[in-house]
């Protein structure tokens, strides 16, 4: 599931990754012009599919206002709170 989710990541060109020994994975930008929804762009896949136009097309519209609503928030902001809850 992770090696997955970091495909998904590195084709959304949000991280680069490396083979070998040294190898690993990296962002490949600063973490606060990432936002969170960038990185559920990247890994949500299809969200919902439904036959009907109208609530297809309504159901777009969420989706867009919820990675709007994401995107408020870096993913350097979170990292952030985190270190703080600890």
């Amino acid at each position: 599931m992770v090696r997955r989710t970091f495909l998904l990541l590195h084709k959304a060109g949000l991280i680069v990754q490396r083979k070998g020994p040294h190898g690993g994975a990296k962002l490949k930008m600063p973490a606060k012009q990432i936002g969170l929804g960038d990185v559920f762009e990247a890994t949500a896949g299809d969200w919902l599919s439904v036959d009907d136009k109208a609530v297809s097309g309504w159901m777009k519209k969420v989706r867009g206002d919820a990675v709007s609503a994401m995107n408020e928030h870096s993913l350097a902001g979170v990292v952030k709170r985190m270190k703080k809850g600890k």
